[in-house]
């Protein structure tokens, strides 16, 4: 959130009877608190410490982790809108593909549904499927990486 954000944000809240507010996402925290007001000499009131933004908190593993997967090298493709994954036409009928198949441009690698819209995402070239990424029936955003493929 920028500077110009959060000073709407405070501005909105003073209009209010809110003494607090707190909103968080994935990537920053914003807490508000108007317990300690102060007014200047002309009387105008403000807060003593408006906004404190600070990273959320990485959640703590009971084991540690190792990241030594296999690192593919390929071409990433991504959901180009949100929505849900699905891997093949229907319920209980084969993927569009499976890790090691070679597609044609054009042809149906998998489905998001998005509003009730069935959106078949097609190869935007010949290639080769190093790695599905994409849960059947979980949710994808925006960018999010769901084929690694290998051009041909």
């Amino acid at each position: 959130m920028d500077v110009k954000a959060i000073k709407e944000l405070i501005r909105f809240i003073e209009k209010t009877s809110l003494t607090e507010f707190e909103y968080e996402s994935e990537t920053e925290r914003i807490y508000v608190n108007r317990a300690s007001l102060t007014s200047d000499a002309s009387g105008q009131t403000y807060t003593q410490q408006p906004v404190q933004q600070a990273p959320k908190p990485e959640p703590i593993s009971e084991k540690p982790v190792e990241k030594k997967e296999d690192k593919l090298e390929g071409v990433e493709v991504k959901a180009p809108i949100v929505g849900t994954f699905y891997e093949a036409p229907s319920p209980g009928a084969e993927p569009f593909v499976k890790e090691g198949d070679v597609v044609k441009k054009g042809q149906t690698l998998c489905i998001i549904e998005a509003m009730k819209i069935m959106n078949e995402i097609e190869a935007e070239y010949d290639c080769r499927i190093l790695k599905v990424l994409g849960v059947n029936g979980e949710p994808v955003e925006y960018g999010e990486t769901i084929f690694l493929v290998e051009p041909r």
